[in-house]
């Protein structure tokens, strides 16, 4: 904690841009240090979370990969959820999004099916605000994470969902992935 909140503006937003791709979340974050401790700097990730703009959302949901696939997903399984992960897109017009850090290596598959099923029958209102949570959810986690000098070994046992081509009508900015 103490080497975050010393470090300069710069290196600290390039930090917080690794946990959550929105430069307006970054900066807020970095003006506001020192923190005194991790769930108070926590609060704060999440209180800027909640307050991000349509624009700055719509940034961070673009630039998220979908969820990774465990390793040794059946090919019919992968298939699936490519297929889900292509219709959530087409429907909402970013990337699925979901926090796994609690859910145990085993369960991944089942969640990620189960998840994208369910939400594909929101309404795009809805979907924001699920998408928005986990988000900030998953922001959250990589924080502690970065902070605490520690991977998440989970994602080491997992390979990359691949991602879609960029539509044309998408933003050219090559620091958001879709």
């Amino acid at each position: 904690m103490e080497h975050f909140n010393t470090a300069p503006a710069p290196q600290a937003r390039r930090t917080l841009l690794t946990c959550l791709r929105s430069p307006h979340w970054a900066g807020r974050l970095a003006a506001h240090r020192p923190y005194p401790d991790l769930p108070a700097l926590l609060a704060a990730a999440d209180e800027a979370t909640y307050d991000l703009d349509e624009h700055d959302l719509a940034r961070a949901l673009a630039a998220e990969p979908p969820p990774a696939l465990p390793e040794g997903a059946y090919t019919a399984a992968s298939t699936a959820l490519h297929a889900a992960y292509a219709a959530y897109a087409d429907k909402f017009g970013h990337p699925f999004v979901l926090c796994l850090d609690d859910v145990p290596p085993g369960e991944v598959l089942d969640r990620l099916l189960a998840a994208v099923r369910s939400r594909l029958t929101n309404d795009p209102v809805e979907e924001r605000t699920v998408a928005a949570e986990e988000l900030r959810r998953l922001a959250r986690g990589r924080l502690t994470h970065a902070l605490q000098g520690r991977d998440q070994p989970r994602r080491a046992r997992m390979r990359p969902a691949p991602r879609r081509a960029r539509p044309a009508s998408a933003p050219a900015d090559p620091s958001v992935h879709v």
